[in-house]
């Protein structure tokens, strides 16, 4: 891998560091108002990131290989919903609305939200490796920020420590290059499913969207804060893959 490469797949990494870091500035939890808007953003941000970067150049590289344009894509955003659809159901997690889904355990709190974590942000490095474009691993970072936020002041509400919080939060970002690493040396033994497996990186991520994101920026009052998150996450994620 080339010294890009290493770049985008370190980049949503500082993102999600970033956003830990509010630990150490926000006294209790985020506010109600701001978190719906964070996570209005972040959807908006993932929506076009998926479109833009990943479903569109899926079609496009699919139709290049002779191929009916459409299948690659539909085929590889079935696989990468229905693999997070399967891991969401099996694997015990808190969501990021506070629920506990998937079989009983005594794990701890803590523990559960690192496997959300790691559920939230594998697809996302796949994505960025995948894709190796400069403004999907910008717009995965910028969205990292309010989730690593959205991570670890669960984490601190628990009982741990400022340090401890941040920690955690901003190790789960290590999930994303470990992803695109991954992602990479399967793409580059077998050119032809890299249709595929952009297809699958915005499903898996679309996924986390529609089941995790937009439900928690709709729920309760100001949920038009929330909507008006997603327009300027959205807008300026277009922005960025259509400049850069």
């Amino acid at each position: 891998m080339d010294a890009n490469t290493i770049l985008a797949l370190m980049i949503p990494f500082i993102g999600t560091s970033i956003g830990a870091s509010f630990v150490f500035f926000i006294k209790k939890e985020i506010p109600s108002r701001l978190n719906k808007a964070l996570l209005g953003f972040a959807s908006g941000v993932m929506i076009a990131a998926s479109v833009w970067s990943l479903l569109i150049p899926s079609i496009e590289m699919g139709a290049a290989n002779g191929k009916a344009a459409i299948i690659p894509a539909l085929t590889g955003f079935f696989l990468g919903f229905a693999f997070l659809f399967l891991i969401d159901k099996i694997t015990p997690h808190i969501h990021i609305g506070g629920s506990k889904e998937g079989p009983k355990t005594k794990l701890s709190k803590t523990a559960m939200i690192a496997l959300a974590i790691t559920i939230h942000n594998f697809p996302e490095g796949m994505a960025a490796g995948i894709s190796g474009t400069l403004a999907l691993s910008l717009g995965i970072a910028i969205q990292n920020i309010p989730e690593g936020a959205i991570i670890a002041m669960p984490l601190l509400g628990a009982g741990n420590s400022k340090g401890k919080s941040f920690l955690i939060g901003s190790l789960s970002g290590l999930v994303e290059p470990i992803g695109g690493i991954l992602v990479i040396l399967l793409a580059s033994s077998v050119a032809a499913i890299i249709p595929y497996l952009l297809a699958f990186a915005a499903g898996a991520m679309l996924y986390v969207v529609i089941e995790e994101l937009i439900p928690e920026a709709s729920r309760g009052e100001h949920s038009n804060i929330g909507t008006i998150g997603f327009a300027l996450g959205f807008a300026m994620m277009m922005v960025m893959d259509t400049v850069l």
